[in-house]
């Protein structure tokens, strides 16, 4: 089973880009946390970050064609304001997880509501990078 893991705009700023919310760990530390979990689990993980709202879409709607099982998403910013992202997630048949570091639920009142979330499979949250690995083993679990 392949999953992959796509993070959203400033999400390569993770670990230096207020690190009191998102943590100090770097994007490559997170993935490579990732690919340690997902190789535990018997999992093989990609991961890919964007910054574009089109090459997420891009990867969104290719994922069948690359052979993953199911997509973990941390949309970031997207989270609140991508219509086009939430109509390529509903228009694809794959399982889509959206995670993201911070408590969306806690922040501040634009941040708290998820226009991705109601065509995802499910959503964690909260958790900082820990999110990322329970998708994971929540993946291992549906798809077994």
């Amino acid at each position: 089973m392949k999953i992959l893991t796509i993070h959203g705009p400033n999400l390569n700023l993770t670990g230096q880009r207020e690190p009191e919310v998102y943590g100090s760990k770097s994007l490559e530390m997170i993935n490579l946390d990732i690919a340690r979990k997902g190789e535990t689990l018997g999992l093989t993980t990609v991961c890919r970050q964007s910054n574009h709202e089109g090459e997420i879409i891009d990867w969104l709607q290719n994922a069948e064609k690359e052979t993953f099982s199911g997509i973990i998403l941390n949309p970031a910013a997207f989270t609140h304001t991508s219509i086009a992202i939430r109509d390529a997630i509903a228009a694809i048949e794959l399982p889509v997880i959206e995670v993201h570091l911070s408590n969306i639920s806690a922040r501040e009142e634009f941040r708290q509501r998820s226009l991705t979330a109601a065509v995802c499979r499910g959503s964690i949250s909260g958790f900082g990078t820990a999110s990322y690995l329970v998708a994971l083993e929540t993946f291992k679990m549906l798809l077994s």
